[in-house]
């Protein structure tokens, strides 16, 4: 005889499930496997005992919800051959759907639940059902089932809201979730302590939905007037910072949480380090690594990839080279990882040995591994070895090049001096061509001085980004190169009624754990005059030795004097100043660029490397560049 009705139930319990369940069929226990579970379901067909809702909800529970026995197929079995399925039935089920691979599924059961007599639709019906829509993004289906919520009174239920909410935010639309969201907050302070709890979670889904529609400033402004904060509030804010190129705002934010005192976990560090790895700020990323061994967080192939991409970007190979090699476990991402590193430093043996380890390891290459490969070999001019490895990555693995494999291959084609070849890679891809592959081989036609090829190629970039400034600055760049003055005001005033501003040169350096940002020709440091001094003393001690300014390299229409003026205020120079003021000797100096390094630059540091006893490592838009003792690691080919 049962004591309490399917409705009053499930309100009373939380975990869906009825408090006499065991009483009722205390074998499930027993059940290990799926087969087990079969047994005794045969069982209870034999004794006609499954005709009892609960005995037959028990087992539907064990199929469609066990963690380590979940049967979907079983479970929906069991379900289609109840009788009479009661409200936890049809819960159950509903749940476990919006839970699988299937969620659209868990919204065709509840439309057949609707149509049914037997049960109707409760408060922990919605939030599994919400759920679904909000992973198939079905706003419609989302809407209608909101108006049901409404209609059944429910809209007042704390978890149902919440999910509500959720499937808002999911679904991107946001002007309906933080209107549901403030609704919700208004009302915390008539919810229970666990509630409450629960609401921090709320916030923490708005903030995420926000960041999602690259909306950090909404997300930062709500994440401010929080509450209370959990570890994932911070770790959200950090993580949506650095995937929406906020890097510095990323560092500053992990700052502000070290100062709450909130510790940092696994998600924290692995969250972090992309944004210090574009920042370059080893000394950062040094403590990150330091932090995760004292407080005994396994470096794991996620974290370890992290950290091996960290040190790779902030221009320590060789420690990068020590993470790899101290992991436990290398799977396809953390070779990639390593391969893809040393290619950046222009390490192009040392990636192609790593890439023919992994093979005798038995890790069956991933295409970003051959991207590493290309990548390597486009920066040492192997064109013939590239050729071998286009032909393995497709003929020997079967894996179909991706537009960043074209890309490796046409600035590879281009660099070498080989423009007919890599524009027929450009016209014959079996996708269409992106402005990278574009610039990319627009940036050969300047570089082996190809007008011709040169315009046609802007004019197909012109095409596809109207409004991109890379494609015009290259193309006036050119002109400037061969001397073409008024092509060049050409593209410039084309530039300014198209309102379209070039990127101007950046460059980072970071001392004492600080990141100090320095634009061309910048005048705005608190030590100004003293980086202008140091300048001024790098520019003597230069031509001291015979060194002469490559004024070619300033593609402007002014006369000689101004042309090495201009030279000596290039970011990279101030960045290098600066930290010549700041470091003791002998220090070694990393320094980040937003453009390729111009060919003056590249020679002044190999000579300032040699003058001041500098290791001096550079790393620009395409590749590291490390100076010492005159010479460059790229050997000029760059």
């Amino acid at each position: 005889m049962l004591l309490f009705s399917c409705s009053s139930v499930l309100k009373s319990s939380p975990c869906l499930h009825p408090p006499s369940s065991f009483l009722i069929l205390p074998e499930i226990k027993t059940c290990k496997t799926i087969r087990d579970l079969q047994q005794l379901h045969a069982q209870k067909i034999k004794t006609g005992r499954i005709r009892d809702p609960f005995i037959a909800a028990e087992i539907l529970k064990f199929c469609a919800l066990s963690d380590h026995h979940r049967n979907l197929r079983y479970a929906r079995m069991v379900f289609y051959q109840m009788e009479e399925p009661n409200c936890f039935s049809w819960n159950t089920i509903i749940r476990a759907f919006s839970e699988s691979d299937e969620p659209f599924e868990a919204l065709v059961i509840y439309h057949r639940m609707l149509c049914d007599e037997s049960a109707k639709p409760n408060h922990y019906t919605f939030p599994p059902v919400l759920k679904a829509c909000a992973r198939v993004t079905g706003i419609e289906e989302g809407k209608q089932i909101h108006g049901q919520i409404i209609k059944r009174g429910l809209d007042c239920d704390g978890f149902v809201r919440s999910n509500l909410v959720r499937m808002y935010v999911f679904c991107g639309v946001m002007d309906d979730a933080h209107r549901l969201f403030n609704r919700s907050v208004e009302s915390d302070d008539a919810w229970s302590d666990d509630v409450r709890e629960g609401n921090v979670v709320l916030w923490n889904v708005v903030i995420d939905g926000y960041i999602r529609l690259g909306a950090t400033e909404d997300a930062r402004r709500l994440f401010d007037k929080m509450p209370q904060r959990s570890l994932v509030s911070w770790n959200g804010m950090i993580a949506g910072y650095a995937q929406n190129g906020f890097f510095k705002e990323a560092l500053e934010i992990f700052h502000e949480m070290q100062m709450a005192n909130v510790q940092p976990n696994y998600v924290t560090l692995v969250s972090i380090l992309p944004a210090i790895s574009r920042l370059g700020a080893l000394d950062m990323g040094k403590w990150v690594h330091a932090f995760a061994e004292k407080n005994k967080i396994e470096v794991d192939d996620v974290l370890g990839s992290a950290l091996i991409d960290m040190y790779s970007k902030c221009g320590s190979i060789d420690k990068a080279l020590q993470v790899f090699r101290g992991l436990p476990q290398r799977n396809s991402v953390t070779w990639s990882t390593i391969i893809g590193g040393l290619a950046m430093h222009g390490q192009a043996k040392d990636a192609l040995d790593h890439f023919l380890q992994m093979e005798l390891a038995g890790v069956m290459p991933s295409d970003v591994a051959f991207i590493g490969v290309l990548s390597a070999c486009s920066h040492a001019g192997l064109v013939d070895e590239a050729r071998s490895y286009w032909n393995k990555m497709t003929r020997v693995y079967g894996l179909r090049p991706r537009i960043e494999h074209y890309g490796c291959m046409v600035d590879l084609f281009g660099r070498a001096g080989l423009l007919q070849e890599a524009e027929e890679l450009v016209l014959n891809m079996p996708m269409k061509p992106d402005d990278v592959i574009w610039k990319a081989l627009l940036g050969a036609c300047r570089i082996h001085g190809n007008v011709e090829m040169g315009e046609c190629v802007a004019k197909r970039l012109m095409e596809l980004a109207p409004h991109d400034g890379g494609c015009y600055v290259l193309l006036s760049n050119m002109y400037a190169s061969l001397g073409r003055w008024e092509a060049v005001a050409e593209v410039r005033l084309m530039m300014k009624e198209m309102d379209i501003r070039k990127d101007p040169g950046c460059s980072w350096i970071e001392i004492d754990g600080m990141i100090h940002e320095f634009l061309v020709e910048d005048d705005s440091h608190p030590r100004a005059k003293e980086i202008r001094s140091m300048l001024e003393e790098m520019a003597d001690r230069s031509r001291s030795v015979g060194y002469a300014p490559d004024t070619t390299q300033v593609l402007l229409n002014i006369d000689e004097e101004e042309r090495e003026s201009v030279l000596y205020y290039h970011s990279e120079k101030i960045a290098i100043a600066f930290g010549l003021i700041s470091t003791s000797p002998a220090t070694t100096l990393r320094v980040a660029k937003n453009l390729r390094m111009c060919g003056d630059c590249h020679s002044s540091m190999k000579l300032i490397s040699k003058l001041y006893n500098r290791r001096i490592i550079v790393r620009d838009r395409n590749r590291f560049h490390h100076f010492e003792n005159g010479l460059c690691s790229c050997m000029d080919y760059w």
